[in-house]
């Protein structure tokens, strides 16, 4: 079997923004990548998005960009705007051929769908694969969207609603997302932040179709597109080793209180191929001991009090919207961190501490 010098397991988000960054940066002139990727095609399948705190190599994928933001609990919404740091989405469908028409010009790079296929023996590996099933019964955040398009135009596309509470609960964390891709078509998203093994919650297209009809009041539109995913909120069990490095969520980038991954990704990606010819023996790329502490106590009260929450995340959106946005970023500072904690109700959070 053959021999790569570069493995990536895992052809998804974290394993091609890898391969774009070490292609980009010269560093498969002369060194072997093979990616395993069990898919028989790349298309539309996903949508990425975030607060461009930083520049990325997708400004090109962006489908959209919002400098406006809501956010909706019972009988109040808040709006926000941030001129400095946008709010954009990543069309996967865009973000794919990009890259895999960048990477198909490198005859030193290769697709397997199957692992077996090469010998990994003396290869550095990247991973965004878990090897063991996932627990179900921890925290997760799923969701199913539907991009719709209606006949009129009817949405406001110069602002997004971030998160809208007004809607069952039923005893966890659940909010609809509208980002509005143009005046007549929006992506429309519900998501919970629960466990996996209440089916009852997974009625998405019932409660897709509910919120458009009763809260959005369209009754006439088409389904363009739907996309479907769950993201762990909680860390895995899996250590880098002198052969084998995590990446994407697998290593530890997903922000455990937001669910954002793709520019910690990114961010991830710079690291490692700045330090490639190192990267065993140099310190292990997180998103910082400071927020993994502050999440695992934010996701405790989430968990004990779900009912607290639309008003929790309502009440953080109430601070200047450059904080916020930094702290939910990764980017804040220690002045910022402050500013936040003082606006969660600090009994709940301190009884959660200490429990």
């Amino acid at each position: 079997m053959r021999e790569f010098d570069y493995v990536i397991i895992g052809g998804g988000c974290a394993g091609l923004s890898l391969a774009y960054e070490l292609e980009i940066n010269d560093k498969l002139k002369e060194k072997t990548l093979a990616i395993i990727e069990p898919r028989g095609e790349y298309k539309r399948d996903k949508t990425w998005s975030f607060w461009k705190v930083f520049n990325h190599n997708f400004a090109d994928c962006v489908i959209k960009s919002w400098n406006n933001f809501t956010i909706n609990i019972p009988n109040s919404s808040h709006e926000i705007k941030n001129e400095n740091f946008p709010y954009q989405s990543i069309d996967s469908g865009k973000f794919y051929k990009k890259i895999n028409f960048k990477l198909a010009k490198n005859p030193n790079i290769f697709f397997f769908k199957d692992v077996n296929k090469i010998n990994l023996e003396n290869s550095l590996i990247f991973s965004s694969v878990y090897k063991a099933k996932m627990d179900k019964t921890k925290l997760w955040q799923h969701f199913q969207g539907i991009e719709i398009e209606t006949p009129k135009d009817i949405f406001d596309d110069k602002i997004l609603n971030l998160m809208d509470f007004n809607c069952e609960q039923r005893n966890d964390v659940h909010f609809f997302y509208t980002l509005p891709l143009s005046k007549n078509k929006a992506l429309i998203e519900t998501t919970w932040l629960s466990n996996l093994e209440d089916q009852s919650l997974m009625d998405y297209d019932l409660q897709l179709e509910n919120y458009i009809k009763n809260n959005l009041h369209i009754k006439n539109y088409k389904i363009n597109f739907t996309e479907k995913g769950a993201i762990p909120l909680f860390y895995p069990s899996l250590k880098n080793n002198d052969k084998t490095i995590y990446i994407g969520s697998a290593g530890g980038m997903t922000r455990l209180s937001t669910g954002y991954t793709f520019l910690n990704i990114q961010e991830h990606s710079k690291y490692i191929v700045k330090n490639i010819n190192k990267i065993e023996k140099i310190k292990k790329f997180s998103l910082g001991k400071k927020y993994q502490f502050l999440d695992k106590i934010f996701l405790k009260v989430l968990k004990k009090h779900p009912e607290k929450m639309p008003k929790i995340f309502f009440d953080m959106f109430k601070i200047p919207s450059n904080t916020v946005i930094k702290f939910l970023s990764n980017k804040s500072n220690i002045f910022e961190d402050i500013n936040i904690i003082s606006r969660m109700p600090k009994l709940t959070f301190i009884k959660v501490l200490f429990n």
